[in-house]
């Protein structure tokens, strides 16, 4: 387990420039624009026209998306009797998802505008935000209300809404997708070899609460006479002590339903039956004085199988600093982590990792879902396995694989895993460290 952690701070980012033309996405709806009663002028009607985008389109549930917010006409006016200066308009704004999920979007924008002469309408402006994608499907988003918060003189704030009963229309849409979840099932012993008819004490963790788990001996890819079953506790673990008497039985696994599938069950644990050496009678001393009596005596050693562990490099993981309101890419490595293998049986290994939410000041939190990774894996000289690294990608709180050697007849070695991470910290994230915990369990 690790600690990460991820700073942002430095100075604010300029808002996108509005594209010239007519780019999709851009819709015109009639509003009322109120300024407040201290700037003594009435409601102001008229069209706004605005434009949303996003910064992926196709994300996956639990990814986060920037969305901007342009509005570039409006009808509300200079609220003050003068010229309103330069850098003295502060725009706020919502947006409205429907579809496959439901809610608003918070955006804000940078206090940036050339000066306004008296009575004119107020500029375009460009407002940003995020929000966690939480269900698979088409989600629409539509421009809500927007507020343009004036500080010269006086505070002042004109509120837009939309006029009329009817909502604003579909500026953007974005469809997401279910997020692969990683099989986490996992079986652990309690010894990797016994004589026949030895009760070997099986944990079978990551399985769905009260579960049937069956654990079973298996002999390459078929199972043997040796099975057990019991039920997954509220953690999702089982508890159980096979007897194994096949001597063909070479791992243990354990799985949900009928049959081991890749889905429902976990990897096999390695485990060996070792016969009973015979004991050798002493030979008969030989009464004849002349020739000295002779025997043989049979020798035997056994290679005790070990156990399969890891260790890794440092504890805290600490990422890069992105700056305010531009946000970016939080860079960083996970630290060398050692996988042994002493085992010697056919059982590969997989080592999973998942990471919780980064969590900051006031409490505000960025998914695990923007942690991604890129693993690398190397077998030490005379490995009986190859690695294989995880797939480069998101890590998340449902895991995914950071490195893994498959079953083989004889497995076995010293494995060097590391991974280059990813944080994508959204834009306007408020400065201050945020920090997560990343779990690494091997099976």
């Amino acid at each position: 387990m690790a600690v990460l952690a991820a700073t942002t701070g430095g100075a604010l980012s300029g808002p996108a420039a509005a594209e010239g033309g007519t780019p999709p996405g851009q819709v015109t709806f009639p509003t009322q624009c109120l300024a407040p009663q201290e700037a003594g002028i009435p409601p102001a009607d008229g069209p706004t026209t605005a434009r949303i985008t996003v910064d992926d389109p196709a994300p996956q549930v639990g990814d986060t998306v920037t969305v901007t917010y342009q509005v570039l006409a409006t009808p509300a006016l200079n609220p003050i009797a003068g010229e309103l200066p330069a850098d003295a308009l502060t725009p706020t704004g919502r947006i409205v998802l429907a579809g496959a999920q439901s809610g608003e979007v918070t955006v804000v924008g940078a206090k940036r505008n050339d000066p306004v002469p008296a009575g004119e309408p107020l500029p375009a402006v460009t407002m940003t935000g995020t929000f966690t994608v939480t269900a698979p499907g088409e989600i629409t988003l539509a421009p809500g209300g927007y507020t343009l918060h004036t500080s010269h003189l006086l505070d002042l704030g004109t509120t837009c809404t939309a006029a009329g009963p009817s909502a604003t229309p579909v500026s953007e849409r974005l469809t997401a997708t279910e997020l692969p979840t990683a099989n986490l099932r996992s079986v652990f012993l309690g010894a990797a070899y016994g004589r026949p008819g030895a009760k070997v004490k099986v944990t079978a963790a990551g399985f769905p609460p009260g579960a049937t788990v069956t654990v079973a001996g298996r002999a390459g890819a078929a199972e043997t006479a040796d099975r057990e079953t019991a039920t997954a506790d509220e953690r999702g673990t089982a508890l159980v002590e096979l007897p194994v008497t096949d001597k063909a039985t070479t791992a243990v696994i354990a799985y949900e339903g009928a049959a081991w599938s890749a889905r429902r069950g976990s990897g096999p644990a390695a485990y060996t039956v070792i016969d009973a050496v015979p004991a050798t009678p002493t030979p008969t001393p030989t009464p004849t004085p002349i020739a000295p009596p002779t025997g043989t005596r049979k020798v035997t050693v056994t290679v005790e199988p070990g156990a399969l562990g890891m260790t890794q490099t440092g504890e805290d993981i600490t990422l890069g600093a992105v700056p305010y309101g531009d946000g970016g890419a939080a860079p960083g490595r996970i630290g060398t982590v050692t996988v042994t293998d002493a085992r010697g049986g056919p059982a590969g290994w997989s080592l999973i990792g998942k990471v919780t939410d980064f969590t900051g000041p006031g409490g505000i939190r960025i998914p695990g879902a923007s942690l991604s990774w890129n693993p690398s894996c190397v077998a030490a000289e005379g490995s009986k396995s190859p690695c294989t690294p995880g797939s480069a990608g998101v890590v998340g709180p449902d895991g995914a694989v950071l490195a893994s050697a498959p079953d083989a007849p004889l497995v076995g070695g010293t494995f060097t895993v590391d991974a280059a991470v990813t944080l994508q910290v959204p834009p306007y994230t408020p400065p201050g460290a945020y920090t997560a915990v990343l779990t690494l369990t091997l099976s």
